[in-house]
């Protein structure tokens, strides 16, 4: 009786123990989260605050050069007018006037004052001319001193305005020159620590005592942005998520098995299948024809990735490409197909010089800064040519973001080809076609299927074709699976080109460049009889001389 009461015990208090150390394991875990909420929220915080900061700055430089080259005389009533209205029109600025010897002549704010205002000591010129200020008042109350940029005799002055804090806990914020500190007036703010305080020049997280620091800097200015906040507060502000963890982390004590098997489960899941068959080049890379519409003539092939999952499984592209781009890994895909292309089809393209090899492209490469010079070392090291490589790229991947816009230009200067990929999926306009650099189009396969129907996506076709020719661009047209669909854009022209499995099916390099090296260089012939039987290399079905 004795034994079988002090097992109990010892296992009333195993119990005791393995829960006492999930409890103590989740209110650690809480607190741990609750400080990475805290700094996330920190630094999206000065992180919005940074990129307004940079608007503003933008906005007054800009302002800057309109006052300096005004047509009115100087601090007439007709220049004060119209820099009343300037700054009615401002989305950032307070006032906008002509200062000299650090005084103010004239503002839209002050107006003509009968003597001019202050003596306004001002900081070091910057590189570009502007010299910046900490105190301007352009009324007579200090209390109202307000930053502001001088460029000659005009001069700006800023708002105080700064978007409104939505973390679960106040924050103060610090705007910092990178060489000297500048704080704005009207907003909390703590002087630069000295010591083994923070640098509040250099962008990043910081911890000192109890104090979070976050700090972002602006990239063609000459601030820094840093928001703060002490721990104490931040806990306080997730109060709720720590006590959750706790008894989460409880939980996780009395039932570790199911968080054992949660964890096998997760690793099987597509995206970490994705991530492994990534690492040990597990995806597979199949190429389809595209042929010249007029005499059925293989131009170029384009670069697929195909994956089938550790069960076995294929994975649709449409499925892991969308699981690549959200967990970053799009560029690794991007590499791997343009490396086992680039060796499969190098001989190829080198003495086929009109063959066109074409590689998708995200836009997550072409916000990459690594991916140019990739692409260069690629073509370097197989001794291809540029000008043997399309880019293929959706309208969507640029997003009217500029860098992406930038990264398009430099690829059409360097040689490469510009294919827009599914074309006319809503998106599309003459001004995308025009910044892009495209030479070629690509129809997007959603409209050839509906040709012959009554949809009233095929009254658009007319119209796109119609562009292309007024742009003298080339048209690829996808997913011709008819001779029906194929029939629709004859008489076809030197300009028109089709892929679809009409023309091929997507298979491995080696058997594409083996009906390449055999001479199969057109597939454009009558249709097959009915219930004719065909020979077949691979997964190619052949036709006379077309590739099914």
């Amino acid at each position: 009786m004795r034994n079988r009461g002090q097992r109990l015990m010892v296992a009333r208090a195993a119990k005791i123990i393995v829960t006492a150390a999930g409890l103590g394991a989740g209110y650690l875990l809480g607190c741990v989260l609750a400080l990475q909420f805290a700094e996330n929220e920190l630094d999206q915080y000065s992180n919005v605050v940074a990129l307004q900061n940079d608007a503003s700055s933008r906005e007054a430089h800009s302002l800057l050069a309109v006052i300096k080259n005004s047509k009115f005389s100087f601090c007439s009533d007709s220049e004060i007018a119209y820099f009343r209205e300037l700054v009615f029109r401002s989305e950032y600025l307070k006032d906008a006037g002509r200062i000299q010897g650090g005084k103010i002549e004239c503002s839209a704010t002050a107006g003509h004052p009968a003597r001019p205002l202050g003596l306004f000591r001002p900081d070091s010129p910057q590189k570009d001319g502007t010299i910046a200020y900490s105190n301007l008042v352009p009324v007579r109350d200090a209390s109202l001193k307000r930053a502001g940029l001088q460029l000659g005799t005009a001069f700006v002055v800023f708002g105080s305005h700064v978007p409104a804090n939505s973390g679960h806990f106040p924050m103060s914020l610090t705007f910092t020159m990178k060489d000297s500190a500048l704080e704005q007036a009207g907003v909390p703010a703590h002087a630069t620590p000295q010591g083994n305080g923070p640098d509040l020049t250099t962008e990043g997280m910081a911890r000192v005592g109890d104090t979070l620091y976050a700090t972002r800097c602006s990239t063609t200015h000459f601030n820094c942005v840093t928001a703060s906040a002490s721990v104490s507060a931040a806990f306080h502000g997730e109060t709720e998520s720590i006590a959750v963890s706790t008894v989460v982390g409880g939980l996780v004590g009395i039932f570790s098995g199911i968080l054992l098997s949660f964890v096998f489960n997760r690793s099987q899941d597509l995206c970490q299948q994705l991530r492994r068959a990534i690492d040990h080049d597990k995806l597979r890379v199949v190429y389809q024809p595209i042929v010249r519409l007029a005499n059925g003539e293989i131009v170029g092939a384009e670069a697929l990735s195909r994956w089938n999952d550790e069960d076995g499984n294929a994975v649709a592209p449409d499925v892991f490409i969308k699981i690549a781009e959200e967990h970053g890994y799009i560029a690794s895909i991007t590499k791997l197909v343009l490396r086992h292309a680039l060796r499969a089809f190098g001989e190829t393209l080198r003495r086929r010089p009109d063959f066109r090899l074409s590689i998708n492209v995200s836009g997550a490469d072409l916000l990459d800064p690594a991916f140019l010079p990739m692409l260069e070392d690629s073509l370097k090291r197989t001794k291809v040519m540029s000008s043997s490589l399309v880019i293929e790229i959706t309208e969507r991947s640029t997003a009217d973001n500029e860098v992406a816009k930038e990264t398009i230009r430099n690829l059409q200067r360097l040689g490469y080809s510009i294919h827009i990929d599914d074309f006319g999926t809503g998106y599309s306009n003459l001004d995308k076609l025009l910044y892009l650099y495209a030479d070629t189009i690509k129809i997007d396969k959603a409209f050839t299927k509906v040709i012959g129907t009554e949809s009233v996506s095929v009254a658009i076709l007319p119209q796109i074709l119609s562009m292309a020719k007024s742009l003298n661009l080339d048209v690829i047209v996808e997913g011709v699976e008819t001779e029906r669909q194929a029939d629709y854009f004859s008489p076809a022209t030197d300009k028109m080109f089709g892929q679809g499995w009409l023309y091929g099916r997507p298979v491995p390099a080696e058997e594409f460049v083996g009906l390449l090296a055999a001479g199969r260089t057109n597939v454009l012939v009558p249709p097959e009889p009915p219930n004719a039987q065909t020979p077949k290399i691979g997964n190619l079905q052949v036709v006379g001389s077309r590739i099914i």
